[in-house]
């Protein structure tokens, strides 16, 4: 399935497995999505974001967000979109 950048890993809280995102894209609960990095392969459908502490249903370029991991990320890892098309 194709896939479309959304954004960049610039943290992650292991203690409470959620990665802080910079969005270059769009995002929405629901979405799959799929990190990629030099030892980061895996894909989860998105469950819950939160910006400030706020959830939120949807996010877009330019937004900082923290959202719930499935595993562990890092630093400079893409976020990409999974597309249906």
């Amino acid at each position: 399935m194709p896939e479309k950048v959304i954004g960049k890993v610039v943290g992650y809280f292991a203690k409470i497995g959620v990665a802080a995102i910079e969005m270059e894209g769009e995002m929405k609960v629901g979405d799959t999505v799929h990190f990629h990095g030099h030892t980061t392969d895996f894909t989860q459908t998105v469950e819950s974001m939160q910006i400030e502490n706020e959830p939120k249903e949807e996010v877009k370029a330019g937004d900082s967000v923290g959202m719930k991991v499935d595993d562990r990320v890092r630093p400079h890892d893409v976020v990409y979109k999974v597309t249906e098309d």
